[in-house]
């Protein structure tokens, strides 16, 4: 009788997964298992394509006529693309900048929106760079501002409860991962998002773990702005350009803080002084990097092709085996989840838990041709992108983590951690 720690068990779910046929449309050697694909998507083969369509044709022949032909209008194209993932009607998202810039950007026009509030609400799990974004934009505004991170009770969620003890009439802005980029919590966004309005505050999500992955709906929800990166589930590219999404109620009232000549009112007018564009264009500031962004185009219709609600419903199996597999290691190896085990509660990734998980992460990557990567303090931290990520991937990664430790690899590396983990 077949279990589901035999590997026959995962061949048999990769036979049945109505989108196994996306693999063959990435770039794939067939021996790496790659389980980092929650911080860097795997290379679309139609995005080389892309790519050299845009270098040979439209820069090498059309040279600047390319702007008449298409690139102008791409931050928006490409925006509305991802919007449609997001649940964000057209001329509500725009690709350009990167999350961090996007972020500054609104955390600046959301603090001027709500003059006399001084507190910014976040929490301890958030992504760093959110929080040096805020810390930077306090201390530029100098108007008193300050930031109040709410604590994750067991280390790897934050409770409502605690959230909703310091959201009141003096919070400006709540800021919050949507999912947590190291124990992959997720934040039930539509009932956050109530709360705060509830208290008269706005709201700024971080989708960078979710988008591309998590079924969102930030018009129906009533968010009032969002950020996130391109290069995770949306297999834009390392470092591609990111995106911002305003709420059309807010966007003549929202203004940028990085007055850019793209983000003007007819910016070939070439006027001496600024006047913002009308809607989501203002959000936009100097000439966007056409060949990243384009390079963004192909990974995101792919995945409307497929279907969001099919991709989570993937994820969360890839998650529960995975969970599962470690759960069925022997207790005296001493691994555990890092991550929430309620699937409502849980993004795409999960954490398994050990402390030699840096040398054991190592032994994975210089030994066993298993790419996850490391967060401090013990977590293996293994991304699963449904397009892309197979049962047999999740079987055959935790066997090699059980091997790394039980046959002694790990011992082979050094617990000094390298620049990049």
């Amino acid at each position: 009788m077949i279990t589901p720690t035999d590997r026959a068990y995962a061949l048999a779910r990769d036979a049945a997964d109505p989108l196994t046929s996306y693999r063959s449309q990435f770039v794939d050697d067939g021996t790496l298992i790659y389980m980092d694909g929650n911080s860097l998507g795997r290379l679309p083969h139609a995005t080389a394509t892309r790519l050299r369509q845009a270098t040979d044709t439209e820069w090498g022949q059309q040279l600047i006529r390319g702007w008449q032909h298409g690139w102008y209008e791409a931050p928006q194209r490409i925006g509305d693309a991802i919007g449609g993932l997001l649940g964000a009607a057209p001329g509500t998202t725009i690709a350009c900048d990167s999350t961090s810039i996007n972020l500054f950007k609104l955390v600046v026009a959301a603090l001027r929106m709500r003059p006399g509030r001084t507190t910014i609400v976040s929490d301890t799990l958030n992504f760093p760079s959110d929080l040096y974004i805020i810390q930077g934009a306090i201390d530029l505004l100098a108007a008193g501002h300050t930031l109040q991170l709410v604590p994750a009770h067991d280390g790897l969620t934050v409770r409502d409860e605690d959230l909703n003890a310091v959201i009141d009439d003096t919070t400006a802005l709540v800021l919050l991962s949507h999912v947590a980029f190291k124990s992959g919590f997720l934040y039930d966004m539509a009932a956050i998002t109530r709360q705060a309005h509830a208290a008269g505050a706005l709201v700024l999500w971080d989708l960078s773990h979710s988008a591309g992955v998590i079924p969102t709906a930030l018009d129906t929800w009533n968010v009032d702005f969002a950020v996130g990166c391109c290069y995770k589930y949306l297999n834009g590219g390392p470092g591609a350009p990111a995106y911002l999404y305003v709420n059309a109620r807010h966007q003549q009232d929202a203004v940028s803080p990085i007055w850019g000549w793209f983000g003007r009112k007819a910016p070939f007018g070439f006027d001496l002084d600024y006047t913002p564009a009308a809607g989501i264009d203002r959000w936009l500031a100097g000439t966007p990097p056409m060949l990243s962004l384009l390079a963004i185009e192909p990974g995101v219709a792919m995945i409307a092709e497929a279907g969001i609600d099919t991709v989570r419903a993937k994820a969360v199996a890839l998650t529960e085996y995975a969970i599962a597999l470690v759960d069925a290691l022997p207790a005296r190896l001493g691994f555990s989840i890092g991550s929430p085990r309620a699937a409502v509660q849980r993004g795409s990734h999960v954490s398994v838990r050990h402390a030699e998980g840096y040398r054991i992460c190592r032994a994975l990557i210089e030994r066993l041709n298993v790419l996850p990567d490391f967060r401090e303090p013990d977590n293996i931290r293994l991304g699963m992108a449904p397009l892309t990520t197979s049962f047999v991937d999740v079987w055959e990664t935790i066997d090699r983590i059980r091997r790394a430790l039980d046959e002694g690899i790990y011992t082979e590396f050094s617990a000094t951690r390298n620049a990049v983990t």
